[in-house]
């Protein structure tokens, strides 16, 4: 895995593509219009409507750049390259809270994919990186601001 490639799922990129086409054609139009209607209101030195339309363009022009920017650098994970020995991105990791004997499932993926309320962790947060490379009943403990969490990881799956 190269140090600029950004790895995601099918499903992540047609979601960061999407995204880019909103930004560069509705946000566009919209701050495009507002910018107008604050021009029309006069003096530009002390318009609010103006200065804050002008920063939400340069936002939006922003985060244009860095998606196309994202986009260019995209590695598409293919499920069927996914290891099911050890946890790897793009792996699917059924776990049982040791404490409590809840079980539950993640999916490992980049920072740019992660959602925790669809099940989407990522590599860089504390969960993410302690399951990194662990295998089927490991035991992993993963240091959290509530303290020590231990989980048993029950399979591995695509």
């Amino acid at each position: 895995m190269g140090l600029n490639e950004v790895y995601l799922t099918r499903e992540g990129y047609e979601k960061l593509k999407q995204e880019l086409e909103y930004l560069e054609t509705t946000k566009r139009r919209e701050i495009a219009k507002a910018l107008a209607h604050a021009r029309s209101l006069g003096d530009l030195k002390e318009n609010a409507e103006y200065d804050a339309a002008k920063n939400e363009q340069a936002h939006c022009e922003k985060k244009i750049a860095e998606l196309k920017d994202k986009l260019s650098r995209v590695k598409i994970l293919d499920s069927r390259d996914v290891p099911t020995d050890q946890v790897y991105l793009g792996a699917k990791v059924s776990l049982i809270d040791i404490d409590t004997d809840e079980e539950f499932e993640y999916m490992l993926v980049s920072k740019e994919e992660a959602d925790y309320e669809a099940g989407k962790i990522s590599l860089d947060s504390p969960v993410g990186n302690a399951l990194l490379q662990k295998k089927v009943n490991d035991v992993v403990e993963i240091k959290v601001p509530a303290g020590i969490l231990k989980y048993k990881i029950v399979s591995i799956t695509r």
